[in-house]
């Protein structure tokens, strides 16, 4: 992987020298705007509006605003005089409980690894982190900026979160706290989360707007028509009761069903014999079932940094 800084992990006197890596990253699919005359692709252009001039990357400063059109200048020098020596520290605060963090605080996630020299002291850490069941919190200045951090062990390894400072989070004006559901309307409610309960599957769950994007522009590429079905719209239900009860009855349903087929297939005698060649047989196209069509494996091309000078 890719490596995105370097420092080292800081708490009492240990110190682990780590790199960082991205722990996920985009699959959107980037669309470039072209001139709809000849498609050719349109250039983002950084203009002065003032000296009616194209602008390039080595003539542009950073300015902030503090009035209607007032800017105060600050150079590199400026920003880099802030950045203090242990700026490439990730330094432990408090070691806590990971169900204390609610997930609103979370901001990116990156990988942690340890540099050779420090697999042992970085392994030291994982392992005591996972035993005691505690995550760190942590202090991590990047690319100019102080975050708050949360580190936590995953797949054998750390992973740091970074996170919004408690006055980076909106709050909501909670106007309807003095609406009282019943005690029938909680119950209800109660049994339909239970029928909806599952295991977590991360794998269970996929981009479907992704997957057709995929496949629209595959299709297209490959001068075909692609033509999204429309879901079927359920009955439009009012009453919140009506809806509590419709719902807990698909639920009920759906649960049978899978009961059924875990059940039918635990009951299935498992076969030793080699599978037997299937059997050829002449059938005419209207026989034969359609198949079904493979899932696309489209995967969107990343932009590069670099720009070609009249692209």
């Amino acid at each position: 992987m890719h490596t995105l800084w370097k420092g080292s992990i800081s708490f009492g006197l240990v110190n682990v020298p780590v790199k960082m890596h991205a722990a996920t990253e985009s699959k959107e699919f980037k669309f470039n705007y072209l001139h709809k005359d000849c498609h050719h692709r349109i250039r983002s252009i950084k203009k002065c509006p003032s000296c009616d001039l194209e602008v390039e990357a080595a003539d542009l400063i950073k300015g902030y605003e503090y009035d209607k059109d007032q800017y105060v200048v600050l150079n590199d020098e400026d920003l880099a005089a802030l950045e203090q020596p242990m700026s490439r520290s990730i330094d432990i605060l408090d070691f806590i409980d990971l169900k204390e963090i609610d997930p609103i605080y979370y901001q990116k996630s990156y990988y942690l690894s340890p540099e050779e020299t420090a697999q042992k002291a970085y392994r030291l850490l994982c392992q005591a982190m996972e035993e005691s069941g505690k995550v760190a919190l942590a202090r991590v200045t990047m690319r100019s900026k102080q975050h708050l951090a949360c580190l936590r062990v995953f797949e054998q390894g750390l992973v740091m979160e970074t996170m919004y400072y408690p006055q980076e989070i909106r709050h909501m004006d909670t106007v309807w706290e003095r609406v009282v559901p019943t005690e029938t309307e909680l119950t209800m409610a109660r049994q339909l989360i239970d029928n909806l309960a599952r295991p977590f599957d991360p794998e269970k769950y996929h981009d479907e707007l992704h997957e057709q994007m995929a496949e629209l522009i595959e299709s297209r590429v490959a001068g075909q028509n692609f033509k999204v079905e429309a879901p079927e719209k359920g009955r439009k239900v009012v009453d919140l009761m009506e809806a509590l009860q419709a719902s807990i009855a698909l639920t009920e349903k759906e649960k049978g069903k899978l009961a059924t087929t875990e059940a039918s297939n635990a009951d299935k005698p498992v076969l030793s014999e080699a599978p037997k060649a299937p059997v050829e047989s002449v059938t005419s196209d209207e026989d034969q079932p359609s198949a079904e069509k493979p899932k696309s494996t489209l995967i969107p091309r990343k932009r590069t940094t670099k720009r070609a000078k009249g692209a």
